[in-house]
């Protein structure tokens, strides 16, 4: 059992960060773990995939940009909420516009305040200078399904595929090179957060995302990846990680177990296969309570507040 403390506040450690060229115009920077960001480059602009937790944290990945490219940054795409994903996009100061999907923006309104203040009570590294974040990240353009960017004649399709760790998870997909920018619905040797998922579709949802058959991928956390093998490989480890989760939780609440027994259950089946990836203790209590809920029928996942938060974490990791 976890004796760190509170999801990540004892996490103060710096990460190393690497911004990684995957295909022609385009970057990943990626810290060890910490949540990623996508850099595609057009012919007049560049498109920034998830805009870090702060302003301050944005930087870093300007300057990297800066260092590959002196256009100018144009779109940033939220691929889902997450405070630790959005609040950093008031650094982008020459963006035209910022994008999400409806389901996006319809989460921002239902929860955006309480994410905020349990995420920063989660992450406190993640949230360094949050006295500069202006409030919440509003998009700017919305789209039910899909639409597509055009960087002078470099396309970027970006698609709502379906629920998964968000209702409203949203990729980018670069055609001419046949790369993905799959945000949270693919990570790599990390655990997925799950506190706000869907899970009867994100294994579907991850299905259509593969059917594209990406070259490379840049996931939600962990390395970029190159090549058709690793990308199959990470999409297939991370439906792995959902359906041990959910059906052992399924199968307890079958049983007609509680949630800490539920809890147990689970460290039974994912401390060895999953134990060593980034932020698992982190994630792991708010992964059952949400598992818990769906496999008792609660569809919409329960608001995540700093207050729930500990509570939750007090009577399972406590």
């Amino acid at each position: 059992m976890s004796t760190s403390g509170f999801a990540s506040v004892n996490d103060m450690a710096e990460k190393t960060i690497t911004f990684a060229k995957i295909g022609e115009g385009l970057y990943a920077f990626t810290a060890e773990g910490d949540p990623n960001t996508g850099v595609i480059i057009g012919d007049d602009g560049v498109l920034i995939v998830d805009a870090q937790a702060t302003p301050a944290m944005a930087q870093a990945v300007i300057d990297r940009v800066r260092s590959v490219t002196d256009k100018p940054i144009t779109h940033v795409l939220l691929s889902h909420y997450h405070a630790v994903r959005v609040l950093g996009a008031s650094a982008y100061r020459d963006a035209k516009m910022i994008l999400a999907s409806d389901a996006t923006r319809d989460l921002i309104v239902e929860r955006g305040a309480e994410d905020m203040a349990s995420e920063i009570g989660r992450f406190p590294r993640l949230f360094r200078g949050q006295e500069t974040i202006p409030g919440l990240t509003w998009p700017d353009v919305t789209f039910a399904t899909e639409m597509s960017v055009w960087l002078g004649s470099r396309e970027v399709r970006i698609r709502h595929l379906g629920r998964g760790h968000t209702a409203g998870d949203t990729i980018a997909w670069v055609p001419d090179a046949g790369v993905m920018f799959s945000g949270d619905l693919v990570e790599y040797k990390s655990a997925c957060y799950c506190g706000d998922a869907h899970f009867t579709d994100w294994p579907e949802t991850l299905q259509r995302l593969a059917a594209y058959d990406p070259i490379a991928l840049v996931p939600g956390r962990g390395d970029a990846l190159t090549g058709r093998d690793k990308v199959k490989a990470a999409i297939s480890g991370t439906t792995d990680f959902l359906e041990t989760l959910y059906g052992t939780v399924k199968a307890s609440v079958a049983r007609g177990d509680d949630l800490k027994t539920a809890f147990k259950a689970v460290r039974a089946a994912m401390d060895g296969p999953f134990g060593s990836y980034a932020i698992y203790e982190h994630c792991l209590p708010f992964n059952v309570s949400r598992a818990y809920d769906e496999a008792r029928g609660i569809a919409h996942p329960v608001i995540w507040t700093a207050e729930r938060d500990r509570a939750m974490w007090a009577a399972l990791q406590g």
